[in-house]
């Protein structure tokens, strides 16, 4: 399967000029599946999987909020949010300052900036568990100074409740677990093109494609049936 922050795009078939009694069928397919992901920026996008792990729905909105491009795309995960993710992001995290009272940041911070000098694309991901950190109040105010969210925020289902959020450097996410009850049970921070946990497994996307040719082939003999009566 093509890595996710590899070149180019998965297949896409365009939907823009689709019959909307037609959309509405393969809305209706479709269906919603684990992960759902909205990219602010110079451009806004909202994507959803679908029910077939894989196969994403992609729609592109102009400054007044109104659909401007909507298409389906296959792959681990549609190409515009890396691209959107890396797009503006610094290769260093920043100087900030250190107040009194900060005790792991420091540290935390210069662990981040060797790995992200150290990356290439492809490397398997760097995590940094903050949960396992004692971390103070300073500490806290210290990592959001230099870690700012990024254009790229996910949710994803499968594995409880995940959030995923770029951040202004580049190949730097975070990422958060919470439990049914809403409260942070695993606070991480990871450099990685993409978490994993976002993205679709090669076994998935294979049978995902199995599923929609049997789809796609029961469409046609039921279009084929009704012709002939």
């Amino acid at each position: 399967a093509p890595r996710p922050d590899g070149p180019g795009a998965g297949p896409r078939v365009t939907l823009g000029a689709v019959a909307p009694e037609v959309l509405g069928l393969v809305n209706e397919m479709l269906g919603e599946g684990e992960v759902s992901i909205r990219v602010d920026g110079e451009r806004t996008y909202r994507i959803q999987e679908s029910v077939f792990t894989g196969l994403w729905r992609v729609c592109a909105l102009d400054g007044e909020g109104r659909l401007a491009d909507d298409w389906l795309e296959a792959g681990p995960l549609p190409s515009v949010v890396v691209e959107a993710a890396r797009a503006s992001a610094a290769s260093a995290p920043p100087l900030v300052n250190v107040p009194a009272g900060a005790m792991n940041s420091p540290a935390l911070l210069t662990e981040l900036g060797s790995q992200m000098s150290a990356r290439r694309d492809g490397d398997a991901a760097h995590v940094i568990n903050l949960t396992l950190f004692p971390m103070t109040p300073e500490d806290h105010v210290v990592m959001e100074q230099a870690l700012p969210n990024g254009p790229v925020a996910m949710i994803s289902r499968g594995f409880g409740n995940c959030h995923i959020t770029s951040t202004s450097l580049r190949d730097v996410w975070r990422v958060q677990y919470f439990n049914s009850m809403k409260t942070l049970i695993l606070n991480t921070v990871e450099v990685v093109g993409v978490p994993a946990v976002a993205l679709a497994a090669p076994e998935d996307l294979v049978e995902s494609r199995e599923r929609l040719g049997e789809l796609i082939a029961w469409l046609d003999e039921s279009d084929a049936g009704a012709v002939a009566h």
